[in-house]
């Protein structure tokens, strides 16, 4: 039977197996690590490749980054044989391109322990097949790609960012392509190297190369934006230089803002500021701000039936920048700006119009609901005039003729 394949159920267990309770639960990751806790000399023990990333995966699973470190460093010790193999096998190759382990018959099996995996490799390799080599050599790598990755993570947790950043550069020696470690590598970069240019560029070209090998991850918009903000950095000179013309930038900003606001009527909706905007789109969309908008426009539309335009509109600008496709709100808004006779109120009703004319007409059906016939008349009226090729023109007649 091929190595790590799996063994039948009902599968008597080897010779010398501890006895197994079958009606007992395995134990938690909290059970099983107070029971490795008190296996003496379990650290310094010879272990296999797999027994060691998987005590290092559990140990950083769980917070234990000290104890994780170790372990997984002892699992990068015994895949540095396999590693050595591919860099050299891959060098002799030079710009030849590195077969699939299918095409090169490595025969390798699911769950097949990384030393027999090398062992296939350095007999390609003694045979002259450097293909070969860095083929099966490569593939027996794959795991112990993740143990560097999570090597980086734990470092990194622990606050050595100079020793992560080796252990992600590790893994993109073997696999420049690789999702987890192009992001992490870049993000740390750009995190510890504000003001190193090279550095920052280095950055750059990962999030770059994650967005063009992974367009599809959910990593890419994250990467493409932190790209175009590198940009920017390195244009200014670096990260202090960069935060410094933003903040001129925001000043600059918020006066004209400032400016513009005067320039309204005191009862017009004011503009938002950039530092608004942000705080908008930085607002977790909770059920409670949900119910809380929809009462707004609630009350909303009760104000315009009441004629208390302006009221209206001071709730229909708090809903708007959280709910921009809300027609509901637009038409509203709309209403209380032609109502109180603004000039910008052409242009919103237009919009209004443009985007949702159903929701205009059905503020008319609830200002009727709410006794404001004369409004709902009015608002009717001006919505078969301004669109004469409205698609529900007959029952808006028909309201018309009422």
């Amino acid at each position: 039977m091929p190595a790590g394949s799996p063994v039948a159920p009902g599968t008597p267990l080897p010779s010398g197996h501890p006895t197994v309770d079958t009606n007992k639960l395995p134990p938690s990751a909290e059970e099983l690590m107070k029971q490795l806790d008190s296996s003496e000399g379990l650290r310094e023990r010879e272990k296999t490749f797999e027994i060691a990333s998987s005590l290092g995966r559990l140990y950083y699973m769980n917070g234990r980054n000290a104890e994780a470190l170790s372990y997984l460093g002892q699992a990068q010790a015994k895949a540095d044989g396999a590693r050595s193999l591919f860099l050299a096998s891959r060098k002799k190759l030079g710009k030849a391109a590195i077969p699939t382990p299918e095409a090169a018959n490595c025969g390798f099996t699911p769950g097949q322990p990384l030393d027999a995996m090398e062992a296939v490799a350095q007999a390609r390799a003694k045979s002259g097949d450097a293909a070969g080599a860095a083929a099966c050599a490569g593939a027996a790598l794959s795991p112990a790609l993740d143990v560097d990755v999570l090597r980086g993570n734990a470092l990194y947790l622990g606050g050595d960012s100079a020793n992560a950043l080796k252990a992600y550069a590790r893994v993109l020696e073997v696999e420049p392509r690789h999702e987890e470690a192009l992001y992490a590598h870049s993000s740390l970069l750009f995190e510890t190297k504000g003001e190193d240019l090279q550095a920052l560029k280095s950055a750059r070209e990962g999030f770059d190369a994650l967005v063009t090998s992974h367009p599809e991850s959910q990593r890419a918009a994250m990467a493409r934006e932190l790209s175009v903000r590198i940009e920017e950095t390195v244009k200014a000179g670096g990260r202090q230089k960069w935060l410094a013309s933003r903040a001129a930038d925001r000043k600059v900003r918020l006066s004209q803002s400032t400016a513009q606001a005067a320039a309204l009527p005191s009862d017009a909706p004011r503009p938002l500021s950039p530092e608004m905007v942000d705080a908008v789109k930085n607002t977790e969309r909770t059920p409670e701000l949900e119910a809380g908008l929809t009462k707004l426009v609630d009350e909303g539309e009760e104000h315009l039936a009441r004629g208390r335009y302006q009221e209206a509109l001071a709730n229909y600008t708090r809903v708007v920048p959280f709910q921009p496709e809300n027609g509901r709100a637009k038409a509203g808004m709309a209403w209380a700006l032609v109502g109180l006779g603004r000039p910008m109120g052409a242009r919103v009703w237009s919009v209004a119009l443009e985007s949702d004319a159903g929701a205009v007409e059905k503020l008319g059906d609830t200002l009727l609901a709410k006794g404001d016939a004369k409004g709902a008349k009015a608002l009717w009226e001006k919505l078969a005039q301004d669109v004469p090729n409205y698609p529900n023109k007959a029952a808006l007649q028909a309201k018309l003729s009422q």
